[in-house]
């Protein structure tokens, strides 16, 4: 591909840019994606994905189960102090690793004539309608449509001073891939005091625990192994996961600084996915199928503008910012508030308690915070 060629550059290699970058690539778009770190690679993450976004993956050509997904339909939910309801999934969803999932997406990409570049990107300056991508280690390329698709928190960030990266984040996650048994139709989210852990199978019938916490509670307890004896195991689920399962990985995963402050759509000109546009809680456990819906939304607009469906990228940015919030403003705000309730550790076993005798509401809450099968 030229450098005088590519329509659009995808900045950040996750689930969010590389479903736009073979979206577009399908319409026979020069698509050219940056990505800093190389393919497989473990990642702090849920790993649980709504199948709300299946129809989408299907269409694009990917289909997860042909690389060993787990198919889930049961949500357990238990409290610090160890009170439990369980409930069916209204769409289901299915359990893939990051590791996995991102490197066959790279492959459909590379498939689908997408190219990719490993670098960093420093800079990106738009004018006379157009965008200059400055990267590290191979100069500078050219497009009429930049996304960003960087993830939680970028340099880009602080380059572009957005609001949410100026408010230091109190939250640290951790995760590590386990062996032994594990219901793989089950997704479970378990309460420890300061925090939750969500559990359930992916290929390979490991099992991904990934927990979040405040990092002020955290930082009390000399490293995560004591953090974890004094804290985590007070719930009796994640002790018996813990303590009955082999561990696959040398040392444990983490991220800190995790923001779910309010993000917008668009920035600079650049079309934000994903997380980089907005993040809900991982407490609702569909972050991974919002990055996949965010960039079904851009990749269609898109594709409107460079067509001349849609005349101005006035119009362009406008309609993303609309369609962006009307598709996930419910959810968020529906995250906020749930996450918001269950860090009430004297609140979150009343609430369990009521969920119990009322347990129709277990899958009205979750309907709230997912969306219906994306149409294709």
């Amino acid at each position: 591909m030229s450098r005088n060629k590519i329509d659009v550059i995808v900045i950040g290699g996750g689930l969010a840019g590389l479903t736009c970058a073979i979206h577009l690539s399908k319409f026979n778009y020069n698509v050219l994606l940056i990505e800093k770190n190389s393919y497989p690679k473990h990642k702090v993450c849920g790993e649980y994905v709504s199948n709300e976004v299946l129809p989408y993956l299907n269409c694009l050509g990917f289909n997860p189960f042909e690389f060993g997904a787990k198919r889930i339909s049961e949500f357990e939910l238990t409290t610090h102090n160890n009170k439990k309801v369980t409930a069916k999934l209204p769409l289901g969803g299915f359990g893939m690793s990051r590791y996995e999932l991102d490197f066959q997406l790279y492959k459909l990409a590379l498939k689908n004539g997408v190219v990719v570049c490993q670098d960093i990107v420093n800079d990106v300056q738009f004018s006379s309608d157009m965008f200059q991508v400055e990267t590290k280690s191979n100069g500078q390329f050219q497009s009429k449509i930049v996304i960003g698709a960087f993830g939680k928190r970028s340099n880009l960030d602080i380059k572009f001073q957005r609001k949410f990266i100026t408010k230091k984040s109190p939250y640290l996650g951790v995760k590590i891939h386990v062996s032994g048994e594990f219901p793989e139709n089950k997704v479970a989210l378990h309460n420890f005091k300061g925090g939750y852990c969500g559990v359930s199978k992916v290929e390979n019938n490991h099992i991904n625990l990934c927990y979040i916490t405040n990092y002020e509670a955290f930082k009390k307890y000399k490293n995560i192994e004591t953090f974890q004896e004094e804290v985590v195991f007070k719930n009796k689920a994640l002790k018996t996961i813990f303590q009955n399962t082999n561990q696959e990985f040398d040392r444990p995963l983490t991220i800190s600084q995790i923001s779910f402050e309010t993000k917008n759509p668009v920035e600079n000109h650049m079309l934000m996915s994903g997380d980089t546009a907005g993040m809900i809680h991982p407490l609702c456990g569909n972050g991974m199928g919002m990055a996949i819906r965010s960039s079904q939304l851009v990749s269609q607009l898109i594709i409107d503008y460079l067509e001349g469906k849609i005349k101005t990228r006035a119009r362009l940015e406008k309609q993303y910012t609309k369609q962006w919030r009307k598709t996930f403003h419910l959810r968020l705000k529906v995250g906020h508030a749930i996450a918001y309730l269950f860090r009430k550790d004297w609140l979150a076993p009343k609430l369990l308690t009521l969920l119990r005798i009322f347990p129709f509401l277990v899958p009205l809450i979750i309907k709230m915070t997912h969306g219906k099968p994306m149409k294709v």
